[in-house]
């Protein structure tokens, strides 16, 4: 019975599946209707934020936002509101980065030279076999689906194709998994520095 909802869910227009959404909350009938529009929101995020691991976590972000937003709007061209809530998100992420607190670090203190490029070359080379060790540790479901997204550069969907997972879930492992891997990589830092 669900799969042949979710044949006639792909069918509907995005007004249907709006409508189906805002009436159930059923989060699967929003996944299909912002699954046909990721790559447009991740395309604005791209464009504004200028760094793609920034956008993919905005595409996510926005996703998490919609659960909430779409309920309270009365929404006629979905497309359209959609691109406006990914660009006001992108826009105000960079606010929030231009608030943050810099500091001068005084010359004296800078690497300088030749060993700068060494030293920079093995910090990066100590810190790809800390992350591989980070890896190593997660569960193995998040592993998995962390090396699709960001190794293979899988979309969620394909990532739910090749598992077995649903949508949310793959979602779910992906940002668990990012989260536990820089958790690691703070922590394996924080050792380092304290040698």
């Amino acid at each position: 019975m669900n799969f042949i909802r979710n044949i006639e869910a792909s069918q509907l227009t995005d007004a249907e599946l709006v409508h189906l959404f805002q009436k159930e909350q059923d989060l699967k009938v929003l996944a299909q209707l912002y699954e046909r529009y990721m790559d447009l929101v991740y395309g604005v995020c791209l464009k504004y934020l200028k760094d793609t691991e920034e956008s993919k976590d905005a595409v996510m972000q926005i996703f998490e936002s919609l659960v909430v937003k779409l309920p309270k709007h009365d929404v006629e061209q979905f497309r359209s509101w959609l691109y406006v809530l990914a660009k006001n998100h992108c826009l105000m992420a960079l606010r929030a980065s231009n608030k943050q607190k810099t500091s001068t670090i005084s010359p004296d203190l800078m690497q300088s030279g030749e060993n700068g490029h060494l030293n920079g070359a093995l910090e990066k080379e100590e810190q790809l076999e800390q992350m591989e060790k980070c890896m190593d540790l997660l569960p193995v479901d998040q592993k998995e689906s962390v090396k699709l997204f960001y190794l293979e550069q899988k979309s969620y969907k394909e990532i739910a194709d090749i598992t077995g997972n649903e949508w949310n879930r793959v979602r779910s492992l992906i940002q668990n998994g990012r989260r536990n891997m820089k958790i690691c990589m703070e922590k394996k830092l924080k050792e380092k520095s304290e040698l």
